[in-house]
């Protein structure tokens, strides 16, 4: 779950996905778990958290494909 403070939600949820990236949650190339499941684990809107994966596709830190998933 994701504690607001004065960010964007979608900023904070950016933030917890880099942090799991980085502390190795998931590893490079690996799948990440549905956009459904990602949102209920961490509390949020899907629109939130694709705006967030939006943000890390364009960052270079993750690889979306349509009908397929993130990676």
């Amino acid at each position: 779950m994701i504690r607001p403070d004065s960010r964007p939600l979608y900023i904070l949820v950016k933030e917890k996905l880099d942090e799991q990236i980085d502390d190795g949650t998931y590893q490079p190339g690996e799948q990440l778990p549905s956009e459904a499941k990602l949102s209920e684990n961490l509390g949020v809107s899907r629109a939130t958290l694709r705006e967030a994966l939006r943000i890390l596709e364009k960052e270079g830190k993750v690889n979306r494909r349509q009908g397929v998933g993130t990676f």
